[in-house]
């Protein structure tokens, strides 16, 4: 049986910030049976411009999206925010006005999911051989959560990992108030919306923070560490990946 032929959109914060995220991605991918593919011209999925109001600059970010994606069996993103971006608002962003990059963007859509939920929903993947000392929290990102349905999938592998524990947060389907362009509009309510979530973390007693999007975890790491907590954050596919000794929890010192 072939290998169903995968596009890895990495992100660009993980590009930026965080690139071992799209090497555990990569090795899980793999791990699963796909052949994996990272298409060389790749950028943004266009979602800080679709959320200004820049419809145009965001269509034709989709446009090279879509013709670069397109040709595989899957699109699969370590991110819930991009994966939501182009699954779900990619088709209504050509309308009637381009049937055929609306076409193009409904089949890219039908395709592309978060990882996790690939890995479990679509690849069948019941367990990961990994290694993970320590008691972890989970937060779930808004648009993993309430666009892709990504609840479950994580704490499914995670209860495979050797040596850990989970801690639930008391609300982990708060958002943490990062929410893209948001935290730069209202930076009032975001620090308090990030606030309230350190607190839910810290009550847990966990000693790491876990979650499927680095936009999110970037907030909430940089809180955790204004505040003086010793919580480490991760990204949930270097765990799964077994590859936290590769690389300094998110905003720490190596």
């Amino acid at each position: 049986m072939a290998k169903p032929r995968v596009a890895l959109f990495v992100t660009c914060l993980v590009d930026l910030y965080r690139p071992t995220v799209g090497f555990a991605a990569l090795r899980l991918l793999e791990e699963a049976g796909c052949d994996v593919v990272v298409p060389e011209a790749q950028t943004c999925c266009g979602q800080p411009a679709f959320n200004g109001g820049d419809r145009r600059s965001a269509q034709e970010i989709a446009r090279q999206v879509i013709d670069n994606f397109s040709g595989y069996d899957y699109v699969v993103a370590p991110s819930g925010s991009c994966g939501g971006m182009m699954a779900h608002h990619y088709p209504g962003l050509f309308g009637d006005t381009d049937p055929h990059y609306r076409g193009k963007a409904e089949a890219m859509a039908a395709k592309t999911h978060e990882l996790v939920s690939f890995l479990t929903d679509v690849m069948g993947m019941e367990r990961v051989k990994a290694q993970y000392e320590g008691t972890i929290t989970y937060h779930d990102s808004c648009a993993g959560l309430r666009e892709l349905g990504v609840k479950k999938q994580p704490r499914r592998l995670l209860d495979s990992v050797e040596g850990l524990d989970i801690a639930e947060l008391s609300e982990p389907e708060i958002c943490c108030g990062f929410g893209g362009t948001f935290c730069v509009k209202y930076p009032e309510i975001s620090t308090r919306m990030v606030t309230d979530k350190v607190k839910d973390i810290e009550g847990t007693g966990a000693d790491t923070l876990l979650a499927g999007d680095m936009g999110c975890l970037l907030n909430m790491a940089g809180r955790l560490r204004r505040e003086g907590s010793p919580i480490h954050v991760r990204h949930v596919a270097e765990v799964l990946a077994d590859i936290t000794r590769e690389a300094p929890p998110i905003g720490e010192a190596p």
